[in-house]
């Protein structure tokens, strides 16, 4: 019986996306032959998830959670919204989320943390994961607020089950304020950031590139008119205001009352609870945001499957 060797795991986790302990009995069963181990795989359904790899995955869920003055937002996708309605996925992204307020942001970290309640990995768990529901599916992306003192609030929009949704947001409120407070404006923060995707917290952490930018085609835009330049330099820079409250958080106008500027309404509430409120970041996660879909023609696909 050969050795089953490290590598020879390594090699058959690549070639099947099983879990570690899968490709380490399957290789000892199969005297370390690695095409005889993966039949043994495919025979038990364990290396379905390799078959999947190549399909796109761009929906599935956002999930949040919250640990004291941190939370987390994860992104886990999916092949089709039907899975987002399933039990065990959505406890699967509840439970990742929890584990990126300990693991951090970094995606290869949280895949190889411990999966609460259960003896493996957050990659085994969603390699096994795969193999039952039928479904390519993968971590995407992940995010983590913290302040030394406040609350990081949350929210979620089209939510499918509490925490989880299409479009999960964390705003981080740092004060000395009462937590009560501190939470219902982080909530309606949240909620306007769901509702506008802003670019930037403030002016000055906007992308200067982006800046340049809305800077040259509002000049060409100016100079169609005809006005001196001296003109000209003040249309700009007024539209160049008008495009900081569009893309920039503080500078927006509140969806929560219409009129006031969020900065401002930060200063109200941070007068009314006696304390500095300062919101220090914020993220926001839409469901498959940057993800190309592929586009395809369902009268084809049932032409083809009925072998017209």
């Amino acid at each position: 019986m050969a050795e089953v060797t490290a590598a020879l795991v390594k090699d058959l986790r690549t070639k099947t996306g099983a879990g570690m302990m899968d490709c380490k009995k399957a290789l000892a069963e199969n005297g370390g032959d690695i095409e005889q181990a993966v039949d043994w795989l495919r025979k038990k359904g364990l290396a379905a998830a390799a078959k999947k790899a190549d399909r796109v995955a761009a929906e599935g869920l956002v999930g949040v959670a919250s640990e004291g003055t941190k939370a987390a937002v994860v992104e886990v996708n999916s092949e089709t919204d039907f899975v987002a309605r399933n039990p065990a996925f959505q406890s699967f992204v509840a439970n990742v989320a929890k584990v990126a307020t300990e693991a951090g942001e970094d995606i290869a970290a949280i895949a190889e943390a411990a999966y609460p309640g259960a003896d493996k990995s957050v990659k085994d768990e969603l390699t096994n994961l795969i193999a039952t529901i039928g479904e390519n599916m993968n971590l995407r992306r992940a995010a983590v607020l913290e302040v030394p003192q406040g609350v990081v609030a949350s929210y979620v929009h089209s939510a499918a089950a509490p925490g989880l949704g299409r479009i999960g947001v964390l705003v981080a409120l740092e004060s000395a304020a009462p937590a009560e407070t501190l939470e219902t404006l982080g909530k309606q923060i949240a909620m306007h950031i769901a509702a506008t995707n802003p670019a930037s917290l403030d002016v000055s952490s906007l992308d200067q590139s982006l800046i340049a930018r809305e800077r040259d085609v509002l000049t060409e835009q100016a100079r169609a008119s005809g006005k001196p330049d001296n003109i000209i330099e003040k249309m700009i820079e007024g539209r160049i205001r008008k495009f900081y409250e569009e893309v920039v958080l503080l500078e927006q106008v509140f969806i929560i009352d219409g009129e006031t500027k969020v900065g401002k309404a930060v200063e109200a509430a941070a007068k009314d609870a006696g304390s500095p409120i300062k919101v220090t970041g914020f993220v926001r996660f839409g469901l498959g945001d940057g993800i190309e879909k592929e586009q395809s023609d369902f009268a084809a696909e049932v032409a083809a499957q009925a072998g017209r």
